[in-house]
């Protein structure tokens, strides 16, 4: 089998190094990839956006599949251009994608469907907003306010604050843009992300991920694109997992075939655990970055066999995943300065190592790489416990020189569960591996840490 993946970072790393593991998979291609992903795939520069220049380059190389990682390709319907070329695709058509590219989109699919969200309330107009915003947040006795882009935003347009100003000057600045605003109510609880691979009415769900947004130490400053996850969720009840699956996804993706919007691809339901239940706190289209580091890092089924199957309609046939037992985690190494403008161009040391995954990386004519964007790498590690093994990325946000949160992924680790009979032990990380975690002291992780270093990266210590 040959496999085209389209996007350029550390989930698509992580995607190829999981394809590679397929026996049936005998060539992969990334297009554009980044530092990491040219060293184990044929790498090309085109734009992912074209549906038309996907095609052409997945002819050319004779894919017999391609896969789609961001959410950006599949909102354009680059899928869509790809399926009537007659070629294998793995991810949601643009009708389909809608469930990550509008928010109201996404309510009115859930609402159709029964399944449980936040209340919610679309503002367009400046001067309705003072007047919306009395109906939620503390006013509605809730703990904070919602605010959220209702379109594309990379993670980065959710602002949760009990401060009515800054709530207010985040919606203010959406609708200056021309963005309409969601607002919604505060849901209570911790987090989980559940993937699930679906075909039409037919969803097998991957292990459920928890991931970590905030850039600062203790869950502090604004929302990015994920700084740190951890999975499987050992204090997550199997059964809660079912309920999900049964109550959520299943009704969605029904939902989807009714509106003749048919879901093919990596449905992502991200959650809140009240205290009466899950409630979906937004569906995304594609593979979440950073969970899919950890998630994947655990699968043991052949992973190109199951995109295949999904995208030729043979996922009901599939059978049951195997996984690998132990748990795995991801913490982020972002630029100085993510979310905002980010510091580029400094030079990295030590990102060959084994559990690396690459992002915004680019190799210079030197041959040295080089950070290119806001979320550098991902250090990913397996460990058969929870403690303290798993612990060991979070101490080393400090010598790639960019930043990183060293709470990301460990602030809510339990005690580990009992292995599960159809998960093999997780494989030891090995010294090179430990060494890289050890390695990444100059960075900056997070979603509930930083660990800060003057600004600017180290270039060569």
């Amino acid at each position: 089998m040959r496999v085209l993946v389209i996007g350029s970072g550390a989930r698509e790393h992580a995607l190829l190094l999981a394809l590679r593991r397929d026996p049936q998979v005998e060539e992969l291609a990334v297009a554009p990839g980044n530092a990491g992903t040219q060293t184990i795939a044929d790498q090309y520069d085109v734009d992912i956006t074209s549906g038309e220049a996907v095609v052409k380059l997945a002819k050319r190389l004779e894919s017999d599949l391609v896969v789609i990682g961001p959410e950006v390709p599949l909102v354009l319907g680059v899928a869509d251009a790809v399926r009537a070329a007659g070629i294998a695709c793995f991810g949601a058509s643009k009708d389909a994608a809608r469930i990550e590219g509008s928010k109201a989109f996404a309510k009115d699919v859930m609402a159709a469907a029964g399944v449980r969200t936040a209340s919610s309330e679309i503002v367009d107009n400046p001067a309705r907003l003072d007047a919306a915003l009395d109906r939620f947040g503390p006013p509605a006795g809730q703990a904070a306010w919602v605010v959220k882009d209702d379109g594309l935003a990379a993670g980065k347009g959710v602002v949760v604050s009990a401060d009515r100003d800054a709530a207010r000057a985040h919606a203010a600045s959406l609708l200056d843009s021309g963005h309409p605003v969601l607002l919604e109510s505060f849901l209570d609880g911790p987090e989980v992300s559940l993937f699930c691979v679906v075909d039409g009415a037919t969803v097998v769900p991957l292990l459920p991920a928890q991931d970590f947004k905030r850039v600062g130490d203790g869950d502090t400053g604004p929302n990015t694109g994920g700084m740190g996850a951890y999975a499987p969720l050992p204090w997550l009840p199997d059964s809660v997992k079912t309920q999900i699956v049964d109550e959520v996804v299943k009704p969605v993706a029904a939902e989807l075939v009714a509106r003749g919007s048919s879901f093919s691809g990596l449905l992502y339901a991200g959650l809140a655990i009240t205290s009466n239940g899950p409630a979906v706190v937004e569906f995304n289209c594609r593979f979440g970055d950073p969970e899919t580091q950890s998630v994947l890092a655990l699968l043991d089924s052949p992973l190109g066999q199951l995109l295949k199957a999904a995208a030729t309609g043979e996922l009901a046939s599939f059978g049951d995943l195997q996984w690998r037992d132990g748990y795995a985690v991801t913490v982020v190494v972002a630029a100085e300065n993510y979310p905002g403008r980010p510091r580029v161009g400094d030079v990295i040391h030590g990102s060959e190592a084994d559990g690396v995954l690459h992002a915004g990386t680019a190799r210079r004519e030197d041959g040295e790489v080089v950070s290119s964007g806001g979320r550098v790498l991902s250090v990913s590690a397996p460990a058969p416990t929870c403690p303290p093994r798993a612990r060991r990325p979070m101490r080393s946000p400090s010598r790639y020189g960019c930043r990183a949160a060293t709470s990301a992924a460990t602030s809510r680790w339990p005690p580990p569960r009992a292995a599960s009979a159809s998960r093999r032990p997780a494989a030891e990380p090995s010294r090179k591996s430990r060494r890289a975690v050890a390695n990444s002291r100059s960075c900056r992780h997070d979603r509930r840490g930083r660990s800060r270093r003057p600004a600017g990266w180290a270039t060569g210590r």
